[in-house]
């Protein structure tokens, strides 16, 4: 597929088929993701493939209790909905429930000791930090899309980083970025929608926006 066409359709995915993800395919996954920019080409990146049902349900139970966190901050209850934001809600909430049976999920790791955290005194929480490690997030999921394949990022899970890290088998020094399930999907997202360029792009100063080529 053409570069422009794969960014256009590596949608959020949510259904998937249940069958597994040859080593093979997330292997040339992998080798077109590692082409990231990084600090200092450091490529502090490091990846935990996990396949194991066992391991895949205790990957979901750690992810229970933020996402039920998340969805009470962000929405409130369910019953101050109106209809059709609360059958979205659920709709997640089943999604989130079930997230053991998609066949792959890929910690995503990066060693702290090479992370120049640029914005640490900002007097905010740091945004800059990922810079260094979710251009490769964002390559795995464009080359995955690339193969047929469909992906979903979390990054709920980072309240449950120690848990993880006993799970995996990850030394101290490291910190979960994501974990990206991955899976072959019951129907590819042709077309999305998203905020022109105009609604997002200033010229010379905020708020002047971009005029769209004539």
């Amino acid at each position: 597929m053409d570069i422009s066409e794969v960014m256009r359709q590596t949608a959020a995915t949510r259904h998937y088929e249940p069958k597994d993800v040859d080593n093979e395919v997330l292997y040339r996954v992998l080798d077109s993701a590692r082409f990231a920019p990084s600090g200092g080409n450091r490529q502090g990146w490091r990846v935990v493939v996990v396949k194991n049902a066992d391991t895949r349900k205790a990957i979901s139970d750690l992810y229970q209790e933020p996402w039920n966190d998340y969805v009470a901050k962000r929405y409130g209850p369910l019953e101050n909905l109106p209809p059709d934001r609360r059958a979205k809600v659920i709709e997640s909430n089943t999604f989130a429930a079930q997230i053991f049976t998609i066949p792959v999920h890929l910690a995503i790791w990066i060693d702290m000791s090479v992370v120049e955290v640029t914005d640490i005194n900002a007097g905010r929480p740091s945004v800059v930090g990922g810079g260094s490690i979710f251009p490769f997030v964002q390559n795995f999921q464009l080359a995955a899309r690339n193969e047929g394949l469909g992906t979903r990022i979390t990054t709920l899970l980072s309240h449950r980083e120690k848990e993880m890290q006993k799970l995996l088998g990850v030394p101290d020094g490291y910190a979960l970025a994501a974990v990206v399930m991955v899976g072959w999907p019951t129907k590819l997202v042709t077309k999305l929608t998203r905020n022109p360029v105009e609604d997002f792009t200033f010229v010379e100063k905020f708020g002047n926006p971009i005029e769209a080529p004539k």
